[in-house]
């Protein structure tokens, strides 16, 4: 591609693991993005979309390959680059005006000139009026809107995007997909857009990029030859859309499936453990209970306790003990909880 934006060629990337191994999570990996293009990547999870993202911005150095911006090697974070996490970066402690002016006044532009700037922006994302509130007292799609005009008022020739998208719900997400759109045609800038999300790949992008299971490469690019401007709730129902779907889905449905493959079965995963020992506590709790039902206090639950169960009374006193003086039952929370005597539990 003549004069590309972005260019990666045959990049490998490798980490260090924590048993001392290597991790190798993108490999002989090529693509190039033009100027002005919207380029989305998809992949099944763990393929590299994000690790891609970090050696285009230089926040990670390429261990094999080239990575070049505009026709330069990428050795450090390049100027004109705007980068969108997928959790929110705002800084909690700025106003929306602090916030979207803090990268013009770190580029050494006046307070008054930085706030002015950050004022067309806040507009320009439909937050008038909202410029005094802090990002705890705005709603998560209003806080994607800070963290797109943080971005855009530095004018960057390059926005990489992680999943911006991801946690919100389906209305505020189709809003926030057209004012990227709308913000994007408005600029010439490249953008590097990942989610795991195909039809909003499809709804944006004007080339999809599909990625193999880790260690990531290419698999396949696809043309989205759908006419713009787009509204990207109108534009899925075309026919045109649903055979640029069908075309990339039979490509990725394969690498899904062997990324899937390769997950821990369920008797070994995190979430079973944690599962097996919940019911462990449960049948615990259950236990305990039945041999507090002849208690005077008349063998009521106790919903604070519920997720821990108790244990027998550790050598303590019968008069000490902080549940149940009478059947020796001790809690190892009890004190912490701020458990009284059973009779005064009601």
């Amino acid at each position: 591609m003549a004069g590309a934006g972005i260019e990666l060629r045959k990049v490998t990337k490798r980490f260090a693991t924590p048993k001392g191994g290597i991790y190798t999570a993108i490999r002989d990996l090529s693509m190039e993005v033009a100027p002005g293009e919207f380029c989305a990547v998809v992949g099944p999870t763990g393929c590299g979309k994000s690790t891609t993202l970090a050696l285009v911005s230089g926040l990670e150095r390429a261990s094999a390959g080239e990575v070049l911006v505009s026709g330069q090697p990428v050795n450090g974070i390049p100027d004109g680059i705007g980068y969108v996490f997928q959790g929110d970066a705002v800084f909690p402690w700025k106003t929306v005006l602090g916030n979207v002016a803090a990268g013009p006044r770190y580029r050494g532009a006046s307070t008054g000139d930085a706030n002015k700037q950050a004022q067309q922006w806040i507009a320009r994302v439909g937050l008038s009026g909202f410029e005094d509130r802090y990002p705890h007292q705005l709603s998560g799609g209003m806080r994607k809107r800070v963290g797109l005009a943080q971005s855009l008022i530095n004018n960057p020739r390059i926005l990489l995007m992680d999943e911006p998208f991801s946690a919100l719900d389906v209305q505020t997400r189709t809003l926030m997909e057209n004012e990227l759109l709308a913000l994007w045609a408005a600029t010439s800038a490249s953008v590097v857009f990942v989610t795991h999300d195909l039809e909003e790949a499809i709804a944006l992008a004007d080339r999809v990029v599909v990625m193999t299971a880790g260690p990531g490469t290419v698999k396949g690019t696809f043309a989205v030859d759908l006419p713009r401007p787009r509204n990207v709730a109108e534009i899925r129902f075309q026919p045109r859309f649903a055979q640029i779907y069908e075309a990339i889905w039979s490509q990725l449905r394969d690498e899904v499936l062997v990324s899937y493959e390769r997950r821990p079965g369920p008797r070994t995963s995190s979430r079973a453990r944690a599962g097996r020992r919940a019911a462990v506590r449960q049948r615990r709790y259950a236990g305990w209970r039945d041999r507090r039902a002849g208690h005077p206090n008349g063998g009521k639950r106790l919903d604070r306790l519920r997720a821990v169960g108790p244990s027998r009374c550790r050598g303590a006193p019968a008069p000490a003990c902080h549940l149940c003086a009478a059947g020796g039952i001790y809690h190892p929370l009890a004190g912490q909880l701020g458990i009284v005597h059973p009779a005064e539990l009601g």
